[in-house]
């Protein structure tokens, strides 16, 4: 069994999730604040820490015809910096309509009260990892 942690990178959030390669399920943890895109790196290795995982994913934010954006180079900095600090085998992993899927999934357990936008970068973060697994 591995555990595999992943990222969906934004420039006010990073929302963060933890899965396992046995069960194939993903579960939302707390989302990091992040300033341009940058995190605590000390939260980050604490994360790290925790979950001992083998592999991160960070989500690739294309838009909807497969082209980059902005954000695409910067996410992908942020894999780099994960790599570099830590060691870790990473992955990108298209991330197009996971913020959409985690609204909705968030909405229909709770309505409007539950549409909290930290909660929405987790969530997101847990269904990139779910969709890397089905994949994988």
């Amino acid at each position: 069994m591995s555990q595999i942690l992943a990222f969906d990178f934004g420039l006010a959030r990073i929302g963060v999730a933890v899965g396992q390669s046995i069960t194939g399920t993903a579960s939302p943890l707390n989302t990091l604040k992040a300033i341009d895109g940058k995190p605590d790196w000390v939260a980050v290795e604490q994360l790290i820490k925790q979950w001992q995982p083998q592999k991160v994913l960070v989500g690739e934010p294309l838009n909807m015809d497969g082209t980059e954006q902005e954000i695409t180079k910067r996410a992908r900095k942020f894999a780099n910096q994960l790599h570099g600090r830590f060691g870790l085998a990473f992955e990108m992993v298209d991330e197009r309509l996971s913020s959409v899927a985690a609204r909705d999934e968030l909405f229909d357990s709770g309505g409007f009260k539950k549409l909290k936008k930290t909660q929405i970068d987790s969530v997101a973060a847990a269904l990139i990892l779910e969709s890397w697994f089905a994949c994988n």
